[in-house]
């Protein structure tokens, strides 16, 4: 697919424009053929900010560590390459941990997929040391969800404290936060891959079409491939694409070629083509990512191009996700993603009473519907008490 889609990219710094060379540099030796003028007033301490903070400072250190090119600082590769050895430690820790789950939930009579981790990135990158996570994802039925954490406390984990008014957690989240103060190991517990109004498939479909992962001695099963790139691809969009890393993740699976013919009743039964073509704009655009022919298609029109636009506000710099989300840029953003169906069930759930209105509003227990006609007002009532 030709990089014809005129976003414009004069927005991105010198030393993320560097990153991103090197990231789609397939060949170690040719990474010395990067153009002089890149190399030019680096910032290296903004560089190696920038690696981190995108999480692909494990592919950047593979490539620098095989080139003889003298522009790039010693201490530049030295460091990236004690990040990359905290990495390869952390994701076998991870790798055991979800063994370790995974048995302790089939052996149970639980059914789960690992999301992301250690199990995608040996099927991504054939390798768990090229990709960093911070924690385990894996997706249940919510039918098991209370005897799901019933067996990560029985093991050690704590639950993160959930605000619960009128069951809001079933209407505004999609999952729920375990930790395990010994191991360190957060636990992601999820029961759709995207929270509403997004359009998800449901549990059984996914494990009719999932996989068994190689990496370890007792089974493990994440997402089938087709699954896997839409769900990467939609989980990127909600985030504004903020780390390059899940884009590198898109390029490395289109790499290996999908059939169109496979997924694409996928992507129109759940309404994502414009999430999909943002993806591919922005992975043609910015790693010169190479498609089979018919994914052009998808880029067609001005929506998709719109939100890859809108993306790279989020991706040029290093702010948190915290800091991205709370923006007005984001909030404007966000809602670009949705269609005109899912705006209108967004809008909805807006009326359904959340933790904020019980902070607001003390009422006892079995008043608590009350909320309901209640939360407009109280709504109003914050936005004008909060000071400017």
């Amino acid at each position: 697919m030709e990089n014809n889609h005129s976003i414009d990219l004069s927005i991105l710094s010198k030393e993320l424009r560097l990153l991103l060379e090197i990231m789609k540099t397939e060949d170690y030796d040719s990474i010395g053929s990067v153009k002089n003028e890149l190399y030019i007033d680096i910032d290296w301490g903004i560089f190696i900010k920038l690696a981190r903070h995108h999480r692909v400072y494990p592919l950047i250190y593979s490539k620098l560590k095989k080139t003889d090119d003298n522009r790039i600082p010693p201490h530049v590769i030295q460091t990236l390459y004690k990040d990359f050895k905290k990495n390869t430690f952390q994701m076998l820790h991870l790798s055991g941990e979800m063994e370790q789950v995974s048995e302790l939930f089939t052996e149970n009579h639980v059914r789960l997929l690992f999301l992301k981790g250690p199990v995608i990135a040996a099927d991504i990158y054939g390798d768990i040391s090229l990709r960093t996570s911070k924690d385990l994802d894996v997706l249940i039925s919510i039918t098991d969800l209370k005897r799901a954490e019933e067996l990560l406390l029985s093991i050690g984990y704590e639950k993160e404290v959930v605000p619960n008014v009128l069951n809001e957690w079933k209407w505004w989240y999609h999952h729920v936060i375990y930790f395990h103060p010994q191991k360190k190991i957060q636990l992601e517990l999820h029961w759709r891959l995207q929270s509403l109004p997004m359009k998800v498939p449901k549990f059984y479909e996914l494990w009719e079409r999932k996989r068994v992962s190689t990496l370890t001695s007792y089974p493990v099963y994440f997402l089938g491939k087709e699954d896997l790139l839409l769900y990467l691809i939609s989980h990127g969009a909600r985030h504004g694409w903020f780390r390059l890393r899940w884009l590198l993740d898109i390029d490395q699976m289109l790499k290996k070629g999908f059939e169109l013919e496979d997924i694409k009743p996928l992507i129109s039964k759940y309404q994502n083509r414009k999430l999909v073509g943002q993806a591919l704009i922005l992975a043609s655009e910015l790693l010169e990512t190479r498609m089979n022919e018919g994914w052009g298609n998808f880029t067609e029109g001005t929506d998709s191009k719109k939100i890859a636009q809108y993306a790279l506000n989020f991706i040029k710099g290093t702010e948190s996700l915290e800091s991205i989300m709370s923006s007005e840029c984001y909030k404007d953003y966000s809602l670009s993603l949705k269609s005109k169906l899912q705006r209108f069930f967004n809008f909805l759930i807006l009326f359904y009473p959340n933790s904020a209105d019980s902070v607001t509003l003390r009422v006892p227990k079995p008043l608590h519907f009350l909320y309901f006609p209640l939360r407009p007002f109280l709504v109003v009532w914050r936005k004008t008490r909060k000071p400017s």
